[in-house]
């Protein structure tokens, strides 16, 4: 996905400035595809200059104008085409795995430690995601259109968490049993 396919769809949900688009990622889009103001503001401006947004400039007492962007029929279009175009399988890629497999070449004790606080990042983000589902969408089997949608991915969101969470426990279990077998093995010398 390209960041103009998200500034797209913040803007079939509302028209905003550049700085009200930011915002929304900061609210809501961020927790799956994220961007600087500055990126978006390139990006709008790119999308205007391709015609798929246009904007009304308003003008502001003592401070600059801002401009209040809209999705254009052109951008409806593509967004829509877009939307239907396969998604290939996005193949993992992390940092944590790649140095737990190299767990056995540093401190045993540390790597443990680096575990045990990316499990604490990803239970606070399901704090936050849950918290997001009990607060807003109490009645899932209610809701239809733009905002099944948006649940269904927070949903998605909630259940990552949830596998990250289990990977880590089952990690941590194993490297914990490591850490005592080498500990053993070392005090019996």
């Amino acid at each position: 996905m390209a960041l103009e396919h998200a500034i797209l769809v913040s803007l079939t949900e509302r028209p905003g400035t550049g700085y009200e688009i930011g915002q929304q990622f900061v609210r809501s889009i961020g927790y799956f595809w994220s961007a600087t103001h500055q990126q978006i503001y390139r990006t709008l401006k790119k999308l205007h200059a391709d015609g798929l947004v246009s904007f009304e400039e308003i003008e502001q007492d003592g401070r600059p104008d801002k401009k209040v962007y809209t999705i254009s029929d052109a951008g409806r279009d593509m967004l829509a085409e877009w939307v239907v175009t396969p998604t290939p399988f996005a193949p993992l890629r992390s940092d944590l795995g790649v140095k737990l497999r190299a767990a056995d070449m540093g401190d045993l004790t540390e790597s443990i430690a680096q575990l045990a606080a990316h499990r604490d990042e990803a239970a606070a983000m399901l704090e936050v995601y849950s918290g997001f589902e009990r607060d807003y969408y109490p009645d899932p089997d209610a809701l239809h259109g733009r905002r099944l949608n948006q649940y269904l991915v927070l949903r998605g969101g909630i259940r990552m968490c949830q596998s990250t969470l289990d990977w880590c426990d089952e990690a941590l279990e194993g490297l914990q049993r490591e850490l005592r077998r080498t500990t053993t093995t070392a005090t019996a010398r």
